[in-house]
Order: C-alpha cells, then structure tokens, then sequence
C-alpha cells in the first residue's frame, strides 16, 4: 500500500452488545479495500478493535457520577481507522474520562484482559481526553505486514503505552 496521505474511515456505533461485531465486520469490509492484503494484518486489527470497542462499551460511566454537558439521546462510541504504508491506527473515542488500566489478572479471571491483549498485539497504544467534552481516545497502532512477512518473526512489540496523543490525531 502506498499513499501520501493516511486512508480514514470513522464509523459511529450505538452502545450496544453487539457494536464490537459490528466494528470487526467493518474493519473485515475496509482493510481489503485499502489493499491491506496480510489476513494477519487484519485479523490482529480485527481484535484490537473488538476488544477497545467493547471495553469503551462496557465502561461507559462518567467521572465520579457527573453527567456529560451534552447528553446524546443515544450513548454512541466512534471508531477511527487510519492506515499508512507501514501501519492502522485505530482509535475508540468513548464518554468516559477514565484512562484504561493494563492490569494483571489471575488465569481464573473471566475478564480484564482486553488492554493486556491490545498492549500485546499493538506496537504502541495509548490514550487521551476529548475536551471540552467528557471522555477519552483510546488508540492503538498495528503493523501492516506484507504477504511476505507472514509467517516471519514480528517486529518486537511494546508493552507499555505511550500517553500522547498520536500524530495527526482525528480527534480534538
């Protein structure tokens, strides 16, 4: 994939159980389009969105009881993709002030383990507040592979998150 230019597509999805299938069909639908051609590729950003839209879903309060200034009729979370030559960017935009925490959890745990994966399969991650609005971007970064590459060792993978906003963020 070559181009000056990142490829955007924003996606806006109701809070509801089933927005993360719906952002994995989407995500299924845009990266073939764009010529991301690795199905590793697009199955590894199939997940990291999965498991930030669900936690934007499942962890939608605000700060400490406050309501938001502007109420939407319906709760929404916005989905960003972004893709150039060398990576997606994917961004989950939420109402929620809270930071995500990467937290150990016992083998038992039916849960928690959703920012532990995109850590893991992201080469950076990390978020920001919205302002003047309540809530956050939660973003993450995934390596485009070539159909070369698969099947080779990954380039090595950063586990700790970088707290800036990301270059040329599309939100405020």
């Amino acid at each position: 994939m070559s181009q000056a230019s990142p490829l955007i597509s924003i996606l806006t999805l109701a809070d509801t159980p089933s927005s993360p299938a719906s952002a994995r069909r989407h995500v299924a639908d845009v990266l073939p389009g764009w010529k991301v051609c690795s199905e590793e590729t697009v199955e590894t950003t199939r997940l990291v969105v999965s498991e930030l839209v669900t936690n934007a879903i499942r962890h939608p309060g605000t700060a400490a009881g406050s309501l938001p200034s502007n109420p939407e009729p319906v709760s929404t979370v916005k989905l960003v993709l972004e893709a150039t030559d060398s990576m997606v960017r994917i961004s989950v935009r939420d109402r929620d002030p809270t930071p995500p925490r990467l937290k150990e959890v016992g083998v038992e745990a039916a849960g928690g383990r959703g920012i532990f994966l995109v850590a893991s399969l992201s080469t950076r991650w990390g978020h920001y507040p919205c302002q003047p609005e309540l809530g956050k971007v939660v973003w993450a970064e995934v390596p485009l592979l070539s159909e070369s590459s698969v099947g080779s060792s990954p380039t090595s993978l950063h586990l700790s998150a970088d707290l800036r906003r990301p270059r040329e963020s599309p939100f405020p």
